[in-house]
This record gives structure tokens, sequence and C-alpha cells, in this order.
């Protein structure tokens, strides 16, 4: 999650978010060489070619060697920066074989969770703890307080095993909105109507946040999105104990929706 006064990427936890920080960095060292560079020529030209130095002026109109060479030094600089871009774009675009599959929908202005397999779909609502339930949840020991920071905390978690390769399908219920995890390296659009997918392995355990990354209305700021990186042990008790207790608050639901009918 982001910290006081950082200045960096979030820490990465997947291959993917690896590589884009990777890229990162590279890339800014590509960007300040050629900063150092045009600053150093405009210092030059300053000095060499100042009216004191050069009270008479060239009246050179073109040079076919430098006129190729600032043409041809560009086109190689974007080369060399294109080829490790498409590779990252390859990474993150070519889903592998995918051990689960989460469904997330964007919602005004929450976010929701299906695991459609496993023996049994089941789902949830995922919603911002405001500073009231935070500090219940706290006070009464269901979270700890490092793992529920102010406008990130949320009642229900996502849940993943570590090292399994998590297939993310992404939609939304009403406007357009950004599902984004940075440390995940995901950042993609959640439309009404259409579903996009992402992927993720994270390589160990914690948890995560992100936040939608997309302006979507009043409460934008207020819809956060945690997972929770587990072992297997650990995810295979969690699927079973979700299994009950949400298809318990699904039926539920439909027994009010019907009585009210």
């Amino acid at each position: 999650m982001p910290s006081p006064w950082q200045l960096n990427l979030q820490g990465a936890a997947t291959e993917v978010a690896e590589y884009i920080h990777w890229f990162h960095d590279w890339l800014n060292v590509i960007i300040f060489a050629i900063s150092i560079f045009v600053l150093a020529l405009l210092i030059y030209v300053a000095w060499r070619f100042n009216e004191k130095k050069n009270p008479v002026p060239s009246k050179t109109t073109h040079n076919p060697l430098l006129e190729v060479a600032w043409t041809v030094i560009p086109v190689l600089i974007l080369v060399v920066i294109a080829i490790p871009s498409f590779r990252l774009l390859k990474l993150q675009l070519e889903i592998p074989q995918s051990d689960l599959t989460v469904k997330v929908t964007g919602k005004q202005w929450y976010w929701s969770y299906e695991y459609p397999q496993d023996g049994g779909a089941f789902g949830f609502d995922s919603l911002m703890l405001d500073e009231k339930q935070r500090a219940e949840a706290i006070a009464g020991n269901k979270i700890a307080e490092a793992e529920a920071p102010r406008l990130l905390a949320v009642d229900n978690e996502a849940v993943v095993p570590v090292g399994k390769i998590v297939r993310v399908q992404v939609t939304a219920a009403d406007v357009i909105h950004k599902f984004t995890v940075p440390s995940f390296g995901i950042k993609i659009d959640a439309i009404p109507g259409r579903l996009n997918e992402t992927w993720f392995r994270a390589d160990r355990e914690g948890i995560y946040y992100g936040q939608c990354s997309f302006i979507c209305g009043q409460n934008h700021a207020y819809m956060p999105i945690a997972f929770r990186v587990v072992s297997a042990e650990r995810y295979a008790a969690w699927l079973a104990e979700s299994k009950k207790k949400f298809a318990s608050a699904g039926d539920a639901a439909g027994k009010v929706a019907a009585a009210a009918e």
C-alpha cells in the first residue's frame, strides 16, 4: 500500500509488477542521459557561439552528416525502448493457464467478487470500512491495525492462494471504473457490458491494496480493493467457510426479495 513520503513505486509482488519496475527504472536512466546530453549541448552552444566569440555567424544551412545523425540516433533509441516494452505488453496480455478465476464487478461505489469454480460458486460485496467500522474491527481484533489502513480497509477481502495463477475478469454494473492493484501490476478498465481480463501470480503472502483509478462519481475515492494472499491450506479453509457464509447470505437476500414481491 502507499506509505508516507513514498517516492518510488509500490513494492512488486508479481512477475509483471517486477518487470514494470525494471522497465520504469531503465527508462528513467535513458531519459536522464538524454536530458544531460541536451543540457550539455545547450550550454556548449551558448558558450561557443555567443556574439563575442563568434562575431561573424556561420551561414551554413545544411550538414548531411549531422542531419542523418539526429534522425537515426532517436530512431535507434526508440527501438531500444520498444523491444522491452513489447515484451512487457506480451507478458501482461497473454494470460497463461489459470489455477482459479475471480470475476470482479465495479459498482457505485464498491466492488463485487465472484468465485465461479471450486465446486460451488459464490460471491460477495467488498465495501470500504468507514472510521467507526474500522475502529470497531481493530478493537474487536477482527483485523490487525497494520492491516487496516484508513480509506483502504474493507469488510470483505478477496482471498487467493500464493504462487497460483489467478485470472481476473473485470466488468462494471453502472459506469466505467478502473481496477488497479499496483503491487500486482494490474490496471484494467471495468466497462459495463464488456468483460476484460488480466492475471497475476503473487509471489508472497500478505495483503495488497488498490483503488479505482478512473473518476467514476461522487464516492470514487471510497472504493478500495483488498487482496489477501495466503497459503494453499489457509485458502482451502477460507473457501470452505466462504461457501457457507456467502451462500447463506445470498439465500437470505433471495428470501427477503421473494417476500417483498
